[in-house]
C-alpha cells in the first residue's frame, strides 16, 4: 500500500468464529451464497452499532465499501497439485488471481433480520452481472506491467481511500492441517495499514468460519461492541431463516 494512502492510526483486531453449518443453513433456506449471508450479517451488525451509538432509527445510510474476489476457479487447485507431484512445480502460476467489486454498503433498522441478506443478495448479483470482477483483475494486471509496482500501488491505494469498508470471505482448508507437526486450530487474517475504518475478512477452516475485524479505533472505538453486534445479528438471521424454512415445509 502507498505511504500517502495507508492509515497511520492505531488499528484493533477481533476476531469470532461461527459453526459453517449455520452458515450453510441459513445460505440454502434464502437461495443465496455464503457470501450473501456473511455480506448481510455484516450490514446488520453495523446498522445495529450505528443506530444505537448515533441514536437515531429512521435515517438510512449508504457506505462504499470494497469487496474482494478471488477469479481464479477453484477446479485449477488438483491440477496444480498433479503439476507439483510430477516434478512440473516450475511451471504453477502460484497466488491468487483478485478483482473486486466497488459494493454499496446499506445501513438500516428492519424489523425482518432476513432483510439485510435479501437486499446483499440483490446487490452482489447486479455487480457480478457486470463482469466488474474481471475487468478490475485484467486492469490490475494492466497497469502493473505498464506503469510498475510502485505507479500501480499508487493509483490503486488512492481508488481504496476512497472506500470505507472492506470485506473479503475465502475459502479454506476442509480439514484440520498442520504446521511443521503443530495443529492449526483456526485461522484468522487480517490487514495493517489499510485506509478503510474496518476491515472485515471472513476464513473457512474446517467446521467454522473465522469472522475477523480489523478497526480504525478512532473511527469505531467500541470495537469488542461492533463484535458482539455480529454474533448477535448472525443469530438473529438464523433464527428468521429457520422459521422460513418450517413455513416452507409446513406449505
Amino acid at each position: 500500500m502507498d505511504d500517502s494512502t495507508a492509515s497511520s492510526s492505531r488499528r484493533r483486531f477481533v476476531h469470532r468464529s461461527l459453526p459453517l453449518e449455520d452458515v450453510k443453513f441459513i445460505k440454502n433456506a434464502m437461495n443465496c451464497t455464503v457470501n450473501d449471508v456473511l455480506v448481510g450479517a455484516t450490514s446488520a451488525a453495523l446498522s445495529r452499532y450505528y443506530f444505537r451509538k448515533s441514536g437515531a432509527n429512521n435515517t438510512k445510510i449508504c457506505l462504499r465499501s470494497i469487496l474482494l474476489v478471488d477469479t481464479r476457479p477453484t477446479t485449477s487447485l488438483q491440477t496444480y497439485v498433479d503439476m507439483i507431484d510430477s516434478g512440473k512445480s516450475d511451471d504453477v502460476d502460484w497466488g491468487n488471481q483478485l478483482g473486486y467489486i466497488l459494493l454499496p454498503f446499506h445501513l438500516a433498522m428492519h424489523d425482518d433480520p432476513l432483510a439485510y441478506v435479501r437486499k446483499a443478495k440483490k446487490t452482489v448479483d447486479r455487480k457480478k452481472s457486470s463482469l466488474e470482477v474481471i475487468f478490475t483483475c485484467k486492469m490490475g494486471e494492466s497497469f502493473l506491467k505498464m506503469f510498475g509496482l510502485k505507479a500501480g500501488a499508487f493509483i490503486f491505494g488512492r481508488m481504496f481511500a476512497n472506500t470505507t469498508l472492506a470485506f473479503s470471505n475465502l475459502v479454506g482448508p476442509t480439514e484440520q492441517i498442520e504446521f511443521y507437526g503443530h495443529p492449526v486450530v483456526f485461522i484468522a487474517p487480517s490487514v495493517y495499514g489499510a485506509p478503510q475504518g474496518l476491515l472485515v475478512q471472513c476464513q473457512s477452516y474446517n467446521s467454522t468460519i473465522m469472522v475477523s475485524l480489523s478497526v480504525d479505533e478512532e473511527i469505531i472505538p467500541d470495537y469488542i461492541e461492533l463484535m458482539d453486534d455480529f454474533v448477535e445479528s448472525f443469530g438473529r438471521i438464523k433464527d428468521g431463516a429457520s422459521r422460513l424454512s418450517t413455513s416452507i415445509k409446513q406449505e
